[in-house]
This record gives C-alpha cells, structure tokens and sequence, in this order.
C-alpha cells in the first residue's frame, strides 16, 4: 500500500473522532493540526509532531484572540456608558 493511501485512510478513520472532540476545546486547534500536521511531513515526516504541536499553538492563539476580543468589547461597552 502506498503513503497516500495509507495518509487517505487515516484522515478518514480519524474524522469521525473529530465529531466528537468538544467545541471549547477544538477552537483553533484543527486548522493548527492540519497546517502543523503538513508543515511536519514535509520537514522530514514528522506530521504527527507538527499536528500536535500545531494544534497546542492554534488552541493558544485562539484563546488569546478570544481575549482580546473580549477587552475590545468592554472598552466599547464602557466608552459607551459615558
């Protein structure tokens, strides 16, 4: 069997799980696996690490944006109370 067929076999067992991992925590972590998950294959297939390292990244900048998003809504919530 080739990679490819080997990678398009795994994508598809693994799409289930992903129906049912939590929302709070899948908040960026999916687009991070899956560019951490490429970057990683193509600097000497380590797609695993890369997914997983992506995915730890994507998480913190999600929760950051979320962060500051939610300060950008309080400032406005206060300038308008003024």
């Amino acid at each position: 069997m080739t990679k490819l067929k080997l990678i398009a076999i795994a994508a598809v067992l693994a799409t289930p799980a992903l129906a049912y991992a939590p929302a709070a925590q899948a908040k960026g972590c999916i687009k991070g696996a899956v560019v951490g998950g490429v970057a990683g294959h193509f600097a000497g297939h380590h797609g695993l690490l890369g997914a997983a390292a992506g995915c730890a990244i994507g998480h913190h900048e999600a929760k950051k944006h979320a962060r500051e998003r939610a300060r950008q809504q309080e400032n406005a919530g206060q300038a308008t109370a003024k």
